[in-house]
């Protein structure tokens, strides 16, 4: 098994583009939601919020790795 430069550089590519996707995704659905997330997990320590942004970043996660691999 060689090291090869080109599906080094693939791999930081899709790494990057997946990044870049999950976080505009994360940023949409944070708009479009009604509430201020900040505020509501970290001030009022809304737990049930935050774990269901959590599984919602994990499962936008997931599709986007699906996506790009």
């Amino acid at each position: 098994m060689e090291f090869r430069i080109d599906h080094f550089i693939n791999a930081l590519v899709y790494a990057f583009l997946g990044i870049i996707i999950y976080w505009i995704a994360f940023f949409v659905t944070d708009k479009i939601h009604p509430v201020n997330l900040w505020k509501e997990i970290v001030e009022k320590q809304n737990m049930a919020l935050a774990i269901l942004f959590g599984f919602m970043s994990l499962g936008i996660g997931i599709i986007i790795a699906a996506a790009v691999h």
